[in-house]
């Protein structure tokens, strides 16, 4: 089925490869599909529901029948569109959805019963019995969903993810993508230009016109190599952009070796962009839709632009007499290139009753196609003329031309819906619908060729003008400016089924049911007959399927409106969104900057939240942690230690809203604090209940960093964008996290302050840098943060540095501790230090506690709203009955608490009704020579002196202890205030 002298392909390289285990012979440039029909080989695929023979209908990624399993083994790749997918030598490809083989498929039987079948039959149907659910419906419907399967296997896939930055994306690059490219990058701007496909030029591949007094094909050509010689310019193919999102971020996916015979050393298979554009330029084309009539779906049957993409760019005739049908002048042209080819066109059908003829082909105006014939794939077709005679023909190939549909879905990402142009009988996108993006070209209903030129122009220049960056003119090349005429026509009336969502067996006469059935919405109306819910996301039926409904309703098609367009644009795996994320990229384990330096001191790491964090550090001599525990703790009261907490979350929150955002999410008040002021603060979850604890720090009038626990930083930076774009969408305020671009020490003890100064460029004084108080520093000319702050209840100071100076710092500071007596420190000191100021952590505010168990209630302000507030006041939340937090010692110095362990009244069982209260945590304190525990127990505050009895019954512990303040060592805190 070559066609001598067409396409873009190398017929001098063959490529072999098997489909269903038959060899088949293909040429570089081919994809499995246009290499199927090189060899005569029609029938592909089953669609799903009545498992009936289907064909190519495309030739692009809105493909809906032709899907394919590819690859061997564990390596196997399901619902690969064969119409995407590039031939290599060696390739396995599989066609899905049938059993045992494509031609004859046992659940074809489906067919048969199909009128018990209809749409929303299921609703209707496994409500009954209401015992046979689970143990015949539900497996029966499990072993028939899906299409192909997955090896079961680990997916040994190994993509990648990637990050850039540009100035302007253009996402497609035919006529008007291309011209917006070249203009943004004469301007100077920073440019990507991205399309799924392999080479730029769009529809200019398909077609035979010309432009600028040479080929469309040619002229492509040239402007690829000219924009590759660009440095400003990164031309991405094979490359599809699949969402947009907040902030000018768009997700790409690029096939980077998806073409390749899998190998040792081959390039990852997949690349998921992240493209964060200041701008961006939609030119994504636009779809060409088809026309519903009888027995529309058989092998054979496909669009006219996909049998003009066959034919110029992949050399092949989808079949050897082939008949067209069209309401608008694109069946013209495709009988003229068909014919100018040397390929029979046996007629040309054109609903327009005043069209005339272009060429010398039997023609048809007023005539519709009513019935086709043919099994597994087509053999003839039925025309009705007007009048009514009806006409048979023999055809083995039908191109359908139903009018175009902007490629609008990305427009639709961020809530945008598109807009109804009645002149084109077609949505096209809303002005505004995402932010930073411009639809161009036939994505905003410019069908001509020279239109589009002018309009990637003009979509160039708006971004450029926004961007501040001066224009430069750009020559538009002479192209064709036939204008895009077509008389609307969706459904032929004529007995039998037309198909209008072909992977999922939805007919028209399925619309109309829902439409019956009073589902009448447009989301309804998809969920009760499947519509649009297939893997091309009914790209080529929906507008068909919307303007039946509209018919069916009484409503114009603008009335009825749209289904909701999601991301991804393209089906795009796991695995790809994924990359990076299997084995240790799933559960990785993160380290510090300073964990090396820790090692190599004998530090054993344990692991802290999603961090690893040294335990202590051993000195010669110490037979136990607890010897090395103890000494860290006298080495931080008594002179000065360095311990690495850049595990606790930072979140940069910047804007002129930020103040009030902080009093929205935090109990107290931050909107007031002054610029290098550092306050604590507390935050509720909407159920009155603890989240989180920690330091924030006013660095300018409109710039905060919130520090978090360790544990919480992703529950935290998770809720701040959930009230940011769920509860408080009306504040100006952004969000990043910044955990890991900064390492961060804590200094603390007397001598804290003197060893600072021996490392800052500039003296640090208690003038400058008072108890809560930050600002910046300098370090041997390194840019710096200073936090005066204390987790020890020393006088302590935490300093932030860029990541990269994390490990060297911290070498550093160990260096210069030594010389005033000190060192590092680890987790088991840092506790023991926290539990005798009565500091909490996440084992206190475990979830079940209030700011009123903890003894905070002081910070929730009356003056303001906050996240939990009503909550929290419940009388339950704050009954004086509650279990409260107090400080634990025991009786006996002797005793050493544990944490979990039960508290009852002196001389009461210790059952679990009698239980007052529980230990959350505990550690021996070399300062105060005895054990000493947090807890909770019932009327705390209110029973400190009071004597109770311990019991962990897991350890066989039971003695007396006494409860009082938490604050066990300098509860004044004298010593961290200076």
């Amino acid at each position: 089925m070559r066609v001598a002298g067409k396409g873009l392909i190398d017929r001098s390289v063959p490529v072999r490869f098997t489909f269903d285990g038959r060899t088949i012979e293909g040429v570089a440039g081919d994809t499995v599909a246009s290499a199927l029909l090189a060899n005569d080989i029609r029938l592909m695929g089953r669609s799903f529901k009545y498992h009936r023979p289907r064909g190519v209908v495309t030739a692009g990624s809105d493909e809906p029948n032709a899907l394919i399993s590819v690859g061997p083994g564990i390596d196997i790749a399901p619902n690969t569109r064969a119409t995407m997918q590039e031939v290599y030598p060696g390739l396995i490809a599989r066609s899905q959805n049938r059993w045992p083989s494509l031609r004859w498929d046992a659940m074809a039987v489906n067919d048969l019963v199909s009128p018990f079948l209809a749409a929303g039959f299921y609703y209707k149907t496994f409500m009954w019995p209401r015992a046979f659910w689970e143990r015949v419906y539900e497996p029966i419907i499990r072993r028939a969903a899906g299409l192909g399967a997955l090896s079961g296997a680990p997916d040994p896939d190994r993509s990648e993810k990637a990050f850039a930055h540009c100035d302007l994306l253009v996402i497609g690059a035919g006529p008007a993508g291309l011209m917006a490219a070249l203009t943004a990058a004469e301007a100077g701007a920073d440019v990507i230009l991205a399309t799924e496909e392999t080479r730029v030029g769009g529809r200019l591949l398909s077609e035979t016109e010309s432009v600028g007094g040479q080929s469309a094909v040619d002229w492509a050509r040239a402007t690829q190599a000219r924009l590759a010689d660009m440095p400003n310019v990164r031309v991405m193919t094979r490359t599809t952009v699949t969402g947009a999102y907040d902030d000018g971020t768009y997700g790409a996916l690029e096939r980077v070796a998806l073409h390749l015979a899998p190998a040792a050393d081959a390039p990852p298979p997949t690349c998921f962009w992240r493209i964060v554009a200041r701008r961006a330029v939609l030119a994504a084309g636009a779809l060409e839709r088809s026309i519903a009539f009888p027995s529309n779906d058989r092998p054979g049957i496909m669009s006219a632009a996909a049998v003009r993409t066959y034919l110029n760019r992949y050399g092949v005739s989808p079949g050897r007499k082939l008949a067209i049908f069209g309401n608008n002048d694109e069946a013209h042209r495709t009988a003229a290139d068909l014919a100018a080819a040397g390929v029979k066109v046996a007629a040309l059908i054109d609903t327009r009753a005043d069209a005339t003829s272009t060429g010398d082909w039997p023609f048809y105006p007023g005539a519709e196609v009513i019935e086709t014939q043919g099994r597994l794939g087509l053999e003839g077709i039925t025309i009705r003329k007007p009048g009514g005679n009806r006409l048979r023909l023999g055809a083995d190939a039908l191109a359908v031309a139903g009018g175009w549909n902007p490629a609008v879905h990305l427009t639709c990402h961020m809530n945008g819906r598109p807009v109804w142009n009645e002149e084109i009988a077609a949505f096209v996108p809303s002005n505004g619908a995402v932010p930073g993006l411009i639809p161009c070209g036939a994505a905003a209903g410019v069908f001509t060729t020279a239109g589009c030129f002018a309009d990637g122009a003009r979509a160039a220049g708006e971004a450029l003008e926004a961007l501040g960056t001066p224009r430069k003119p750009v020559d538009l090349p002479e192209a064709d400016e036939t204008p895009y005429v077509l008389t609307p026509k969706w459904v032929v009336a004529a007995p039998g089924r037309a198909w209008l969502d072909l992977q999922n067996d939805v007919t028209t006469k399925d619309i109309k049911l829902a439409a019956q059935e009073n589902f009448r919405s447009v989301e309804h109306m998809k969920r009760y007959t499947t519509q649009g819910m297939a893997t091309d996301q009914g790209k080529g039926s929906n507008v068909t399927a919307l303007a039946l409904l509209a018919d069916a309703t009484g409503r114009t098609i603008a009335e009825t409106g749209t289904t909701t367009f999601r991301p991804p644009y393209v089906p795009v795996a796991i695995s790809s969104l994924g990359a990076g994320h299997a084995a240790k990229g799933f559960a990785p384990e993160r380290f510090t900057t300073s964990h090396a330096a820790s090692v190599k001191l004998g530090a054993p790491m344990i692991e802290a939240g999603l961090w690893y964090r040294p335990s202590y550090y051993p000195e010669p001599g110490e037979t136990s942690w607890r010897e090395a525990c103890d000494r860290e703790v006298r080495m931080v009261r008594n002179a000065v230690g360095v311990v690495d907490v850049s595990t606790l979350g930072k979140i940069d929150i910047q804007g002129p809203d930020a103040g009030a955002f902080l009093d929205f999410v935090y109990t107290n008040t931050f909107s007031t604090l002054k610029v290098g002021r550092v306050r604590y603060g507390l935050m509720l979850r909407e159920d009155g209940h603890v989240m989180d604890d920690g330091t924030t720090a006013r660095l300018g009038p409109e710039h905060y960093v919130m520090t978090t626990t360790t544990a919480a930083a992703g529950q935290v930076m998770a809720h701040l964008e959930f009230v940011a774009q769920g509860l408080r969408p009306d504040l100006n305020v952004r969000l990043t996290s910044a955990t890991e671009q900064w390492a961060q020490f804590a200094v603390a003890g007397p001598k804290s302050r003197d060893l600072l100064n021996t490392l800052v460029d500039a003296e640090v004084t208690d003038e400058d840098f008072g108890f809560m108080s930050c600002g910046e520093v300098t370090i041997s000319g390194v840019a710096a943060r200073l936090f005066r702050i204390s987790f020890s209840g020393e006088r302590g100071y935490e300093i932030a540095v860029p990541a990269r100076y994390g490990a060297a710092l911290y070498r550093l500071l160990l260096a210069e501790a030594e010389m005033f007596g000190g060192g590092a420190y680890g987790m088991e000191a840092l506790n023991v230090l926290r539990i005798e100021k009565g500091f909490i952590t996440h084992a206190e505010i475990h979830g079940r506690t209030t700011a009123f168990d903890i003894g905070m209630q002081g910070m929730m302000s009356g003056k303001k709203d906050f996240i939990g507030k009503a909550a929290a006041a419940r009388p339950g939340l704050v009954d004086p009955k509650r279990e409260r937090l107090v400080g634990l010692r025991p009786v006996d110095p002797a005793n050493e608490l544990t944490a979990g362990g039960f508290l009852f009244d002196k001389g009461s069982d210790a059952t679990r009704v009698n239980a007052q209260g529980y230990t959350t945590s505990v550690g021996w304190s070399p300062t105060l020579d005895t054990s000493l525990a947090l807890g909770f127990v019932k009327s705390g505050p209110g029973r400190w002196g009071e004597e109770m009895r311990f019991v962990d019954h897991l350890r066989g512990l039971d003695f007396a202890v006494t409860l009082g303040d938490p604050m066990a060592f300098d509860a004044e805190g004298g010593r961290m205030r200076g």
